[in-house]
C-alpha cells in the first residue's frame, strides 16, 4: 500500500535514567516491616517431578515436591489442600516417617531435612546437614537415621549415599553432622537407588554399573552390562526397583529393555532375564505391594503392567499425555500414580483403570502463545500439551480445561517436525478466540489461522473459520480491536507477518444456504510499509487507532479508513514490543527496542515525549488503570519497573525480582479491589501481575503468602476428610445438614455464619492443632461464652420484654418515685405548656400499654 500522506516524526526528549532513586523498593530490612510489603510468591508451574510422590497411609492424600514447596492434594477432589514452604531451594525428596505416618520428611538442595506434621502443614523440626541433598530414603528398621545422596567433597559430578543420624535434642533447628558413607559413585537421581527386602540391602545404578551392598555382612558386589554378551552401546542403566519380598532387582535401560537380576549374592553366578516392550528409554519402575506385578513407564506415555515378571502377560494404559517420570504405589496397593514431564499427575486404580488427573500449570515444550487472560473465566491461557491450549485457574491452581487446537495425534519422536500452536488472542468479551498454528518447514512453513466462537449451550469454543496460509511467512503478532461495551461494532482481527504485510480480518455473512453458521471471517485490508517486516500490532483503548511496528519504525493507522496517520522511529534497534496508554494516558504510545531503549511518544504532538535506557524484555499494560509494567534483564537478574506514561519517574521499582529470566507477564483483573496500606502499591489495587520465567515457573507479587491465598474451603476439606467415619459422625453430619437447611429457610444462616466467623474462640478451637490445645475444662467456658449473644446486640423488643419482667418484681415505691420525678420535671419547664402538648406516661402506664399491644384482638373481626 502507498504510504503517502503520512508524517515521519523524529524527536528526542531529555532521557530519564529509569532508576527512580527516590522510589526504590529494595530498601533496608528495617523499612520492610510494614504489613503491606510486597514479596515474590511462586504460585504455579516449576517442576513437580523432582522427586517421587508419596501417598498418605490411608491413601486419601497425595504429597509431592513442587519447586521449593511440598504440596498435599486430595485424591478424592484433586484440590490442593496444603502448601508447605520453608525450604530455600529445590525439594529433592519426600518420605513418610516410618514410625509416624502422620509425619513427613523432606530434603532439599539447601542442605536441610525437615520433619512435617503434614495434616496441619506445620514444620516440627529442621535438621541441618550442611551439604546439598539430592535424594532421600527413610526405612522402618532405621529408627533414628535416614539415607541421603550428597556430592562427594573434592570431586566434581561424583555422589555418595550416606546415612544421616537425626539427633533427638530439644529445639526446632538442630544440626545433623554425623554422617556415615554407605556407597560411593552412585547416581544423583532418586531413581538410581533402591532398598530391598525391608532394608537388608541397597542397590545402585550409574551409567553401565550396578552395585549391591548388604548391610548385615557388609559385602559389596559390582556388576556391569559391558561384561554381558551385548553389542548395544545404548544399554546403560536408567532406573532401578527392588522386589518387596524376594531377592530380585529390576533395572531399566536406555534401549527400552528391563532386566530382572537374581542370585546377585554371588559376583559370578548371578542370573538375569529380559523384558522388552518400550521402544525408547525406560524412565521408571515400581513393584506392587505384594510383588506380583511390575509397573514400567517411558517416553511413550504408556503405563505397562507386567504380570508375574513374564514377557507374555502384560497390560497397558495408553495415552497418558506426556512421558512418565516417576511411578508411585500406595501402601495398601489400591492406587498408583504417575508423575509426568509436563507436571501432570495421574492417579490409577490397581486394575490399571484411570481414576483421577491432577493438572496444575502444564509445562509445555515452549510457551509461544504468551500469557493471555480469558475475559470470561479470568484464567491464564497458554500452551499446554502439544497442540492444545490450557486454561489455568489462578485461584485453585488447577487446569479448568484443555482445548485441542491442532486436532492431530502427537507422535513422541525426537526430530519429527509437527504442527504446534504459536499465537492466541481473545476478543474483548471472550466471545471469539483466534489461534495460529504452524509447522516448521525448511522451505515453506505450513500455517493455519482458526477463528473460534464461544457456544453458550455447550460452554466451550467451536471452530468457525479456518484459513490456510493466511500469510506467506510466519505470523509475528495478532490482536482484536477492543471496543469495550460498544456492541454495535463487530470485532476486527489484525495479524502481522514476516511477509512484510499486516492483514485486517472482518466478519461477513455467509450466503451459502448449506453453511452451518451464519457468519464467517475474511480478509478486508492488507497494509505494508516500505517492504519492512511487520513485527508487532495493537489497538488503542477506544479502537480508533492501530499501531503496527515495521522493524525500527512504528506506524499509526486509522481503524475506520485504514489510512496511515503518522510514523515514529527512534534508532537504533528494532521495535520489540509496543502498547498504547489507557484512561488518562491514552494519548501516549510506548515502545521498547532490542537495543535497550524504552520510548514514549505523544500522539497529539507526534513527538517523542521521553526515552529511557532500559533493556526491556516484557512490556505489559494494565487494562484497568494507567500503569504499565516493564521487566528488564540485566546482570543475570530480572527487575520490575511500573510507571505511568505521563509521569517522568516510575511508580514502583523492584530490583532483583528473581534470578530467572522473565519471558512473559500478564495483568489479571481482581474480583474485588485489593486494599493496600501503602500508596506505592496502589497499582495492584485493580489487577494482579503474574510472570512466567524461562523455567516455566509462575510468579506474582503479593502481600500474602501462597498458603494464605489458598481457599478456606480447601483447608476445611482437609479437616473434614481426616475425621473418622463412625455411626455417631454420620448422625451428627445428618443433624447438621438438617439444621443448616432449617436456618436457610428461616433466613438465619447468614447471621449464624457471620457470628461463627467473627468469634476468635471458635477460630482458635477449630484451627489450632490438637497437640498444643489446653485442657477441655479451660476451653469450655471460653467456647460457651463466645456463643452467647451480647446484650448490646439485642433488639428493642427483647430489651422491652426484659424491662417488663424486671419491673414486675419491683415495689410500688419505685413507681411513685418515678411519678414524682416526672411531675417535678413538668413544673421545671412551664414554657412547654405554651407549645404543643406532649403526653408523658409513667413507667406503670407504659407497662400497661405494652400488655395491651400484645393482646390478641383478632376475634373482633368475626363480628
Amino acid at each position: 500500500m502507498p504510504v503517502s500522506g503520512g508524517t515521519q516524526c523524529r524527536g528526542r526528549a531529555p532521557e530519564e535514567d529509569g532508576t527512580g532513586r527516590g522510589e526504590r523498593s529494595e530498601v533496608r530490612p528495617a523499612k520492610m516491616v510494614a504489613p503491606a510489603a510486597l514479596r515474590v510468591v511462586r504460585c504455579g508451574g516449576g517442576t513437580i517431578h523432582g522427586a517421587r510422590a508419596v501417598f498418605s497411609a490411608d491413601s486419601k492424600y497425595l504429597l509431592c515436591a513442587s519447586g521449593d514447596f511440598v504440596k498435599m492434594y486430595s485424591v478424592a477432589t484433586e484440590e490442593t489442600l496444603r502448601l508447605m514452604g520453608g525450604h530455600a531451594d529445590l525439594v529433592t525428596g519426600i518420605q513418610l516417617n516410618p514410625h509416624n505416618h502422620m509425619q513427613l520428611y523432606s530434603s532439599s538442595l539447601d542442605g536441610n531435612i525437615k520433619l512435617w506434621d503434614f495434616m496441619d502443614g506445620i514444620p516440627i523440626k529442621t535438621f541441618s546437614v550442611g551439604s546439598k541433598l539430592l535424594a532421600l530414603y527413610a526405612l522402618a528398621n532405621s529408627e533414628d537415621s535416614v539415607f541421603v545422596v550428597i556430592p562427594k567433597s573434592g570431586e566434581r559430578d561424583t555422589f555418595q549415599l550416606v546415612s544421616v543420624k537425626l539427633t533427638k535434642t530439644a529445639g526446632q533447628d538442630v544440626e545433623a553432622k554425623e554422617l556415615s558413607v554407605v556407597l560411593d559413585g552412585v547416581g544423583a537421581s532418586p531413581k538410581h537407588i533402591a532398598f530391598g527386602r525391608e532394608g537388608q540391602y541397597v542397590a545402585s545404578v550409574k551409567e553401565a554399573n550396578l552395585q549391591v551392598y548388604f548391610f548385615k555382612h557388609k559385602q559389596l558386589n559390582r556388576f556391569s552390562v559391558n561384561t554381558m554378551k551385548t553389542k548395544n552401546r545404548n544399554s546403560q542403566f536408567t532406573c532401578i526397583a527392588c522386589h518387596p519380598t524376594e531377592d530380585c532387582i529390576a533395572t531399566g535401560h536406555a534401549d527400552g529393555k528391563i532386566r530382572l537380576w537374581r542370585n546377585f549374592y554371588h559376583k559370578k553366578e548371578y542370573t538375569f532375564s529380559t523384558l522388552h516392550w518400550h521402544h525408547d528409554i525406560v524412565m521408571d519402575l515400581a513393584y506392587s505391594v505384594e510383588g506380583t506385578s511390575l509397573l514400567s513407564g517411558g517416553v511413550e506415555s504408556v503405563l505397562v503392567l507386567w504380570h508375574n515378571e513374564s514377557d507374555c502377560r502384560k497390560d497397558f494404559l495408553p495415552r497418558l499425555g506426556s512421558p512418565i517420570e516417576y511411578i508411585s504405589m500406595s501402601s495398601d496397593g489400591s492406587l498408583c500414580c504417575t508423575l509426568h514431564k509436563d507436571n501432570r499427575i495421574t492417579i490409577i486404580n490397581s486394575n490399571l483403570r484411570f481414576s483421577k488427573s491432577i493438572q496444575g500449570l502444564i509445562k509445555s515444550i515452549d510457551v509461544k502463545t504468551g500469557l493471555v487472560v480469558d475475559p470470561r473465566t479470568k484464567a491464564l491461557v497458554l500452551n499446554g500439551e502439544p497442540g492444545h491450549l490450557q486454561f489455568y485457574s489462578l485461584q485453585s491452581d488447577q487446569q479448568l480445561f484443555s482445548l485441542d487446537i491442532v486436532q492431530r495425534q502427537y507422535i513422541h519422536q525426537a526430530g519429527l517436525k509437527q504442527a504446534d500452536l504459536v499465537k492466541v488472542a481473545f476478543s474483548a468479551r471472550g466471545e471469539w478466540l483466534a489461534t495460529v498454528e504452524e509447522r516448521e518447514e525448511a522451505a515453506d512453513p505450513e500455517l493455519q489461522l482458526k477463528l473460534w466462537f464461544y457456544d453458550e449451550e455447550t460452554q466451550s469454543f467451536k471452530l468457525n473459520t479456518r484459513v490456510n496460509t493466511p500469510h506467506e511467512d510466519h505470523i509475528t503478532d495478532m490482536c482484536f480491536r477492543d471496543m469495550g461495551e460498544l456492541e454495535d461494532d463487530s470485532p476486527i482481527l489484525v495479524t502481522a507477518g514476516r511477509d512484510c504485510v499486516f492483514k485486517v480480518w472482518v466478519m461477513v455473512e455467509d450466503t451459502d444456504p448449506e453453511a452451518q453458521q451464519s457468519v464467517s471471517w475474511s480478509c478486508d485490508f492488507v497494509g505494508s510499509y516500505h517492504n519492512y517486516q511487520a513485527t508487532n500490532c495493537c489497538f488503542s483503548e477506544d479502537g480508533s487507532l492501530l499501531a503496527v511496528s515495521f522493524e525500527e519504525i512504528v506506524t499509526v493507522w486509522d481503524s475506520v479508513t485504514w489510512e496511515l496517520k503518522c510514523t515514529f522511529c527512534h534508532p537504533p534497534g528494532k521495535i520489540r514490543s509496543i502498547c498504547f496508554g489507557r484512561l488518562t494516558c491514552s494519548k501516549y504510545l510506548i515502545g521498547a527496542t532490542d537495543h535497550g531503549f524504552l520510548c514514549c511518544w505523544n500522539l497529539l504532538t507526534c513527538a517523542l515525549e521521553w526515552s529511557a535506557h532500559l533493556n526491556v524484555l516484557v512490556l505489559q499494560p494494565d487494562p484497568l488503570s494507567e500503569h504499565i509494567a516493564a521487566v528488564s534483564w540485566l546482570s543475570k537478574e530480572s527487575s520490575l519497573f511500573v510507571f505511568k506514561p505521563n509521569e517522568p519517574r516510575p511508580v514502583y521499582i523492584q530490583r532483583s525480582l528473581c534470578k530467572e529470566k522473565i519471558l512473559l507477564a500478564a495483568f489479571v483483573p481482581r474480583d474485588e479491589p485489593e486494599m493496600t496500606g501503602s500508596e506505592k502499591y496502589l497499582w495492584l489495587r485493580s489487577s494482579q501481575l503474574f510472570f512466567l520465567t524461562d523455567t516455566q515457573e509462575l510468579l506474582t507479587l503479593s502481600t500474602r503468602s501462597l498458603e494464605e491465598r489458598l481457599t478456606p474451603s480447601s483447608k476445611q476439606l482437609a479437616i473434614e476428610e481426616s475425621l473418622p467415619v463412625t455411626p455417631f459422625s454420620l448422625l451428627l453430619g445428618k443433624h447438621r445438614h438438617q439444621q443448616s437447611q432449617e436456618d436457610t429457610d428461616l433466613g438465619k444462616l447468614v447471621v449464624h455464619n457471620k457470628r461463627e466467623q467473627d468469634s476468635p474462640a471458635v477460630k482458635e478451637l477449630l484451627h489450632t492443632p490438637a497437640h498444643v490445645l489446653p485442657s477441655a475444662s479451660f476451653l469450655c467456658p471460653i467456647f460457651i461464652n463466645s456463643l452467647l449473644i451480647s446484650k448490646e446486640n439485642k433488639s428493642t423488643e427483647e430489651v422491652a420484654d426484659e424491662v417488663e419482667m424486671e419491673s414486675e418484681k419491683t415495689n410500688d415505691d419505685s413507681d411513685e418515685e418515678g411519678d414524682i420525678t416526672e411531675m417535678e420535671q413538668e413544673d421545671a419547664n412551664p414554657m412547654d405548656l405554651l407549645g404543643e402538648m406532649t403526653c408523658k406516661l409513667s413507667k406503670s402506664q407504659e407497662r400497661e400499654l405494652r400488655k395491651l399491644r400484645k393482646m390478641d384482638y383478632s376475634w373482633i373481626s368475626a363480628f
